[in-house]
């Protein structure tokens, strides 16, 4: 066999194993087949942002590990009906979603709540973690804002609707907070009505104090 001839059967083949690999329900990363479960979607597709067991590498994406299966379904139900419309949510989760069956989404939604969260190095200052845990476990009486920890836990867990922060990135966090703070962007359209209930509470959240309390939040063990 001449090298030319070589060179092309291999790229045949591999073309070949590539199509089997996608035409394969186990093995596939087509997020428009229903044949797919979530779990292969969430190790496939999901993984190449927010980490194989849901701990993402790069603040730009959020840690999905042990977050709570009924948030994360209604947080994807919200994509798929092009409901969640933050810049960075809507450029990732939109094409992504938008075929996602019911099934597919609680497939999802179980294998990344089932994931332990791991332990990660502490991304804010010592005296923002402090300031910040004021505000988490008392709110800011003054301003009639009130604590995290009453929907989201005292270690920031997360509880059914409300999602786990314990252990979420920083940036991320602060990003949030100032697209509930500042924008109409995070609507409640689907099942998870936290929207107009974030958007109330981070109203009269400064600047320094949305950076505090994400730093605390950051911190907290996430174990």
């Amino acid at each position: 066999m001449t090298r030319t001839r070589l060179t092309i059967s291999l790229a045949a083949w591999a073309a070949l194993a590539l199509a089997a690999g996608c035409a394969n329900p186990e093995r596939s990363r087509d997020v428009a087949n229903p044949a797919v479960s979530g779990t292969v979607l969430a190790q496939q597709v999901c993984s190449m942002c927010h980490g194989l067991t849901g701990m993402a590498v790069s603040p730009n994406f959020p840690n999905l590990a042990g977050q709570t299966d009924v948030y994360l379904a209604g947080q994807l139900k919200n994509f798929r009906a092009q409901h969640r419309r933050d810049p960075a949510g809507f450029e990732y989760m939109w094409g992504l979603s938008h075929a996602l069956t019911d099934a597919q989404i609680d497939g999802l939604a179980g294998y990344f709540a089932g994931s332990a969260p791991q332990r990660q190095p502490v991304e804010g200052e010592a005296a923002r973690i402090a300031a910040g845990q004021l505000i988490f476990e008392n709110g800011v009486p003054a301003k009639n804002v009130p604590a995290c920890a009453s929907c989201h836990g005292d270690k920031g867990q997360g509880n059914s609707i409300f999602p786990r922060l314990a252990g979420q990135h920083l940036d991320y966090l602060v990003k949030q907070l100032t697209v509930f703070q500042r924008t109409d962007e995070r609507s409640d359209a689907q099942t998870v009505p936290t929207g107009a209930v974030m958007k109330t509470v981070a109203h009269e959240l400064g600047k320094e104090d949305i950076a505090n309390v994400a730093a605390y939040a950051q911190a907290l063990p996430n174990r």
